[in-house]
């Protein structure tokens, strides 16, 4: 609103620049003509406009300095307003961690590091050389076996053994030294094949199905009881 008022009187100081000097025209042609008193009277008014043009001026520089002042106020505010803020957020962050918190976690870190070089210290003067060179044998031999570890495959493994039609069932069976006829289930071998013998009377059985028949005796050959085949 300041700056349209202040338009208005520049406005308003061009339209009176412009009638002085028309005024000032029209009084040398009433003196060429010898109307004197008239040419006065034109002057007079020409003064006083040119006070009103004086005062316009004034005006206008003082809503100028106005305008110039409330828009450097604004900044100001703003300035005020983005350092305001800034200090909220630097309280935040000192709430989070003060100058104690980070003096605490400098002195841990601290404490480490001497509890660290204190250990490195104890160990350095326990060691020989040679123990040293057993330790860095280990380490290589260590950092040999994980890089010659087969990699884990990607794809499923498969459903069915190749050669073995079906792994049908596995049981764990108790026993007691006597000679016992095992249950198979769902299998189509004629006989179950005991694979092997784990712990105190606990076998672990298996019936396979492949394309031929089973093997009759062979875990009597094993050295299991005759029940068993």
């Amino acid at each position: 609103q300041l700056k349209q008022q202040r338009d208005k009187l520049r406005q308003y100081q061009k339209r009176i620049a412009q009638q002085l000097e028309r005024e000032r025209a029209l009084a040398r042609q009433l003196l060429r003509d010898g109307r004197k008193e008239r040419a006065k009277l034109l002057l007079k008014k020409k003064r006083y406009q040119e006070q009103l043009l004086d005062r316009t001026e004034n005006q206008i520089s003082s809503l100028e300095a106005m305008v110039q002042s409330i828009e450097f106020t604004q900044i100001e505010m703003k300035v005020m307003e983005g350092l305001q803020f800034g200090n909220e957020c630097l309280n935040k962050m000192h709430q989070v961690m003060s100058i104690e918190e980070v003096e605490r976690i400098l002195d841990e870190t601290q404490e480490a590091v001497e509890y660290q070089r204190q250990i490195d210290e104890l160990l350095a003067g326990s060691f020989t050389q040679e123990d040293e060179d057993a330790i860095l044998e280990e380490l290589s031999a260590i950092t040999q076996e994980q890089i010659e570890l087969p990699e884990v495959p990607s794809e499923p493994l498969p459903e069915k053994i190749p050669g073995i039609s079906m792994l049908d069932s596995f049981e764990w069976l108790e026993f007691t030294g006597e000679q016992r006829i095992l249950e198979r289930s769902k299998t189509e071998c004629s006989q179950p094949f005991p694979l092997a013998l784990l712990g105190h009377g606990r076998a672990l059985c298996a019936w396979l199905c492949g394309s031929g028949a089973c093997v009759p005796g062979l875990g009597v050959g094993l050295g299991f009881p005759r029940g068993w085949v």
